[in-house]
């Protein structure tokens, strides 16, 4: 699967030309024109990385951004500060708002990339790292969802079901889950990757407005999102 970006600027031109570009190397871009329109976007589809421009109308990529960082969800998320202001200070206040690169308009576009890539490769390492940690507690919510199904006749369904828009292989993600399986288990039944399946559950979280597992199958079974 794609790695899914975000590019938000208020320049048609050079919002067609980047995402044109971006997805010529490989990458699934959504766009959006202003600050409002790129949060919406954020909750919506979860990108691996946002680019924004920073001089936008109402809400500049710094607000946007404090707005990001200010989310558990998005906390980490990495993020390309684009800019026609190239003057140090403008840098500074970049880098201490929480972006992870800045780049100067006019840019190339082979560094933008290059930039892209590498970030998405050290958020790949260090989520790589961090997994064995989480196990307990992956292994305890998993618990909690078999016990869930076990008695979900006790779960009231909330007519009449709500209606989410979910990809379908988000569908079948969200089904597995609701079955008590790992990860691991649901890559296999998928024949893709663990990483690609902690996307699609990121995604199932912000989508449903859970934070865990358990919230996420208790959620969908009483919406009649998932049988």
């Amino acid at each position: 699967m794609a790695e899914q970006l975000l590019l938000v600027d208020d320049e048609p031109g050079l919002r067609e030309a980047v995402q044109a570009y971006l997805e010529d190397e490989g990458f699934s871009v959504d766009v959006a024109s202003n600050a409002t329109e790129g949060w919406e976007l954020l909750q919506q589809k979860n990108p691996d990385l946002v680019i924004t421009d920073i001089m936008m109308p109402q809400v500049d990529g710094y607000e946007f951004l404090k707005q990001m960082r200010e989310d558990p969800r998005y906390k980490t998320m990495p993020v390309v500060f684009l800019t026609a202001r190239g003057m140090t200070g403008d840098r500074i206040q970049g880098y201490q708002a929480g972006c992870d690169a800045y780049l100067s308009k006019p840019f190339d576009p082979d560094e933008l990339v290059a930039i892209v890539r590498n970030l998405l490769e050290r958020r790949a390492a260090a989520t790589g790292e961090g997994e064995t940690p989480d196990l307990a507690s992956l292994a305890r919510e998993i618990g909690e969802i078999k016990s869930m199904l076990s008695g979900r006749q006790a779960i009231a369904q909330t007519p009449p079901p709500i209606k989410i828009d979910l990809t379908p292989r988000e569908q079948s993600v969200l089904d597995l889950v609701a079955q008590g399986l790992m990860n691991k288990e649901i890559a296999r039944n998928l024949d893709t990757s663990v990483r690609n399946v902690e996307k699609y559950v990121s995604r199932l979280f912000s989508k449903t407005g859970t934070n865990s597992r358990t919230e996420l199958v208790r959620y969908a079974l009483e919406h009649g999102l998932t049988q």
